[in-house]
């Protein structure tokens, strides 16, 4: 009867030998043996290690065969992706840049003024944050989607931590001066993660921990403008939601303004509706972009013409006119607050990259691009440390701007230089006509932007999907919530790494029967129907063998023997006489794993029961080999397929007296 390799050999096909002997239907089943790989010097070893980590996509293929002169075009095309799309750049694609730019900057002036706010700066801080680092983008950026600028959630996050530092109010010089410090080494930590091409550490913030702490920050930027929207004068500087509940009823009976509240809910009003009227219909998508910057219009000239400032509606009543001074000359280099700038540079530099990395991801996917996420860094790191020497603070991609952008119509980058523009004029001409815009107004636009970002659905599926991904979830959305930015962000990467270690430390393992009629063997957990083989224990690991796991995986197969072991004497089936580790899995295995199947056999040896590999990976094989584990166990006991294994169990138990 001719024997059917298994799927299992079928999937690891790289592990094994590619020649075999002709088929001859007299003789016995067709078995293929354990593959070893060809040896590697140490130093091809090395190279191929660094080159799979750090270059996998292999971004100098371009360059090869390539004359000295169109390599350094490549160069610079890389650096600087204008040059690459540029060629082709079209009066009709300018055409829907150009009101995609429109579009967002009529929704990014008022949300920038509010940003600020947020971030304890002067107004005119979140323009200039949204007049150079567009630019500087549009050069060096490869998503055409993406538009730049401040975002609620760094806005929150830088203020917060320079809170804790410098006092926003007694010591206003100290503090802005931190805050080009933080966003200067915000931008050299996104530029060098990018040259070094490190990106991947950003994938540590799990999207879940990112959906919980997306949410509690959303939840705590509302809370906080609940002061512009009730026009209270006396707030706590506190963003845990005890605390601003607290300074909100302390203060019903003399600190709320009812003309500022009749202001802040009824635009408020306004803007969801707008947001409503642009869900329902996508073709209104401009309704919601456009609604933020009518408001303040109203806003404005409602607060002017009855003179409500002096009825205790709190105004913007200032923001400096004229283009981004220098700040070079603020950025401290030295001193007690270069260390601490250092840390929350850090800090809102890995939050902004991940925002920024993930949209961009999302609109690329939805254009069908790719998207370069290395390069990606490179562009933001630049733009914000250009930014931190011309009066910016960090800045980054913004989900709701994008989005309108996207909407829109944008084709290439070029709508941010639109923006841009539209974001000088307003510096040059419009600012003195912001005197009048109420806080209320800003409150209500920050408030609607950021309702969006409390994802609810992912949440839920986040829990029908993964339990301990949605403990990583609610962990960093109660952290924020109830503590603080900083507190719920440590959360999110303390669990997400927990999550990590446990699957590291306890992989899982499983008991393997064979479907009736196949030579196919899978869980009995997952396939009830599958049978188990009398006299074998066949158990498969589901993880590399580390020394983080290495023991519990010993005692883990070892329990599945003694499980086994006992249902046999139960029923009164032969003994187990065979153990066969299914391999298959295991990419790895370091010095203490190879112990620890030394143990395992050695144990076993003591039980009279003989240990069996089946499908161990070329790496596997070859570690194995080194150690010598493979004249121990017999390289007649390392099969390429589990149905080959059982074969040979079975028939060595027929031939036993």
């Amino acid at each position: 009867m001719v024997h059917h390799i298994s799927d299992e050999a079928a999937a690891n096909e790289p592990s094994v030998t590619t020649q075999a002997p002709a088929y001859d239907p007299s003789q016995a089943p067709l078995v293929y043996k354990v593959g070893y790989p060809p040896q590697k010097n140490l130093a091809s070893e090395f190279t191929e290690t660094l080159r799979e980590t750090f270059f996998h996509d292999n971004p100098l293929r371009q360059y090869k065969d390539q004359s000295l002169c169109r390599k350094f075009m490549i160069g610079l095309e890389f650096l600087f992706p204008v040059f690459e799309w540029g060629r082709d750049y079209n009066f009709s694609k300018f055409k829907g840049d150009l009101i995609a730019g429109l579009t967002i900057a009529s929704l990014c002036i008022p949300q920038d003024i509010g940003y600020s706010k947020l971030a304890n700066l002067d107004p005119q801080y979140g323009l200039y944050s949204s007049f150079i680092p567009p630019l500087i983008y549009a050069a060096m950026g490869s998503s055409r989607d993406i538009a730049i600028g401040p975002v609620a959630v760094v806005s929150l996050l830088i203020g917060s931590l320079l809170q804790n530092e410098v006092d926003h109010v007694k010591n206003k010089e100290e503090y802005m001066r931190l805050a080009f410090t933080a966003t200067f080494f915000a931008g050299i930590t996104q530029a060098a993660l990018g040259f070094l091409r490190l990106g991947f550490l950003i994938e540590f913030l799990s999207h879940a921990a990112i959906v919980g702490f997306m949410g509690g920050a959303a939840i705590t930027i509302a809370l906080q403008q609940l002061k512009y929207v009730l026009g209270i004068s006396q707030f706590t500087r506190k963003t845990d939601i005890i605390s601003v509940m607290e300074s909100v009823w302390g203060s019903v009976h003399h600190g709320w303004n009812w003309q500022t509240i009749v202001i802040g809910i009824s635009f408020l009003a306004f803007l969801l509706f707008a947001k409503y009227i642009g869900k329902k219909n996508k073709k209104l998508f401009w309704v919601p972009a456009i609604a933020p910057i009518i408001s303040v219009i109203l806003a404005t000239f409602f607060v002017y013409i009855t003179r409500a400032d002096k009825q205790g509606v709190q105004i913007v009543r200032k923001i400096e006119k004229g283009i981004n001074p220098s700040s070079v000359h603020k950025i401290y280099f030295t001193g007690p607050f270069l260390a601490k700038g250092f840390k929350i540079g850090l800090v809102c530099g890995i939050v902004g990259l991940t925002e920024a990395v993930a949209i961009g991801r999302t609109f690329a996917a939805m254009k069908d691009y790719q998207l370069d996420g290395n390069k990606e860094m490179v562009a933001l790191g630049t733009m914000n440390i250009v930014g931190s020497m011309t009066s910016c603070y960090v800045a980054t991609g913004s989900f709701s701007r994008s989005a309108v952008n996207f909407m829109a119509g944008c084709k290439t980058p070029v709508s941010n230089v639109v923006m841009s523009i539209v974001v000088l004029l307003t510096l040059l001409v419009i600012t003195p006509l912001f005197k009048y815009t109420p806080n209320a107004i800003l409150g209500s636009i920050i408030i609607s932007a950021v309702i969006g970002l409390v994802d609810y659905e992912a949440a839920i599926l986040i829990w029908k999907v993964d339990k301990l991904d949605f403990i990583a979830c609610m962990g960093a959305f109660f952290g924020v919530v109830f503590a603080s930015v900083e507190i719920g962000l440590l959360i999110a990467v303390s669990i997400s790494f927990a999550k990590i270690l446990l699957q590291v430390t306890r992989p899982r393992t499983a008991l393997l029967g064979n479907l009736p009629g196949t030579t196919i063997y899978r869980n009995t957990s997952q396939y009830p129907e599958a049978r188990l083989i009398p006299g074998v224990v066949i158990v498969r690991v589901d993880s590399a063998i580390y020394f983080s796991n290495s023991n519990y995986v010993r005692e883990r197969i070892l329990r599945w023997l003694t499980d086994g072991e006992d249902k046999t004497k139960a029923e009164g089936l032969p003994k187990i006489n065979f153990l066969i580790v299914e391999m298959s899995p295991v990419i790895d295995i370091d010095t203490s794993g190879i112990h620890a199947l030394e143990d395992l056999y050695k144990n076993l040896q003591k039980r009279d029961i003989q240990l069996i590999l089946s499908n161990p990976g070329s790496i596997v094989i070859e570690k194995l080999h080194a150690s010598k584990l493979t004249e121990h166990i017999g390289s007649s006991n390392i099969f390429l397929a589990v149905s080959d294994a059982v074969r040979f169990c079975t028939t060595k138990s027929m031939q036993e007296p």
